[in-house]
């Protein structure tokens, strides 16, 4: 999902679902997949599934504390997942590869793959079971009605720039983050996009819905942007952080966090209006951040998975 974060290239051999309990040479291949880049991750149930370099898929069902390898047929870098429920999953990345899964991540099949491997998709969100959208690279777009069966190429932007990540509102309201100040919403599952408004130029990497109509936008140099009228205007929130802010979530507990690179962690605790600085002991850059389900906060980035203290 954060393609500024390194060039997301590993070297490693593609292998089936390994348990935990399979032995010393499984522990070492799992351990280390756990330890290697991962981009995207999302609670399955009472599971966690993340995904990462050379077609890394990882399922935890204890809270992150051991994971097992699922059977995948890619090797290339996998860079968004989206479940609905807790058994069908999508997994998208590098080489135009979609996966999919009906038993929570432990095995996957491959749903497309495109002829031109230069596409890189880069985040997947589905609505319910058959209806899905994937957003990726120079302004690619896709989107489905039936499960990921088929997949429909579509134009929301004039512009070849990045799309980086999608995220839904509690009343469906689905949001594109992308290049050069890109806001886009849909209020009509998908079916149309307008463009939302802003002063930014830079990049965009997400929107946090906190509401019907509150939102949060984070991208670069450390920019936060707060909207209270579902994105016609915005303020800008200060920061001292002047880094890429990957990712943001809102816990349980209300508090918001946001990461990215070079060891920055900004923490809201009066719903985004403003943020303050946060030394969680972790010093690799984060793609993103996951609440499980026990409450523990985790991350997941270029040190694979780590856990973080509450803020």
């Amino acid at each position: 999902m954060l393609s500024g974060l390194g060039c997301r290239l590993a070297a490693w051999l593609a292998i089936g679902l390994i348990p935990i309990a399979a032995g010393r040479a499984a522990d070492a291949i799992t351990a280390l997949a756990a330890r290697t880049l991962l981009l995207d991750a999302q609670v399955a149930g009472p599971a966690i599934v993340a995904v990462g370099t050379n077609g890394h898929i990882l399922r935890s069902a204890d809270g992150g504390a051991t994971w097992e390898l699922g059977k995948a047929p890619a090797t290339a870098v996998l860079t968004g997942v989206c479940f609905v429920g807790d058994k069908l999953g999508w997994a998208v990345g590098h080489d135009a590869t979609i996966l999919h899964t009906e038993d929570g991540g432990r095995t996957w099949t491959r749903q497309y793959k495109g002829t031109d491997l230069s596409v890189s998709f880069l985040d997947v969100s589905f609505l319910d079971a058959q209806n899905g959208f994937i957003a990726g690279a120079y302004g690619q777009f896709m989107a489905t009605t039936d499960g990921g069966r088929t997949w429909t190429e579509r134009r929301v932007i004039d512009d070849d720039y990045f799309l980086n990540r999608i995220s839904v509102g509690p009343t469906g309201t689905l949001y594109l983050a992308g290049e050069h100040g890109t806001l886009l919403k849909s209020a009509d599952r998908g079916a149309t996009w307008v463009k939302i408004p802003t002063s930014y130029e830079g990049s965009f990497y997400g929107i946090l819905p906190l509401g019907p109509a509150t939102l949060l936008a984070h991208g670069l140099r450390g920019s936060i942007y707060r909207s209270e009228d579902d994105g016609a205007t915005w303020e800008q929130v200060p920061t001292e952080q002047r880094v890429l802010l990957a990712t943001a979530v809102r816990l349980r507990s209300g508090v918001i966090v946001a990461a990215g690179q070079a060891r920055c962690f900004l923490v809201s605790r009066d719903g985004g209006r403003t943020f303050t600085a946060w030394n969680p002991g972790l010093t690799t850059s984060v793609a993103e951040l996951v609440e499980e389900p026990d409450g523990r906060l985790l991350a997941f980035g270029e040190e694979g998975v780590s856990h973080l203290p509450a803020p």
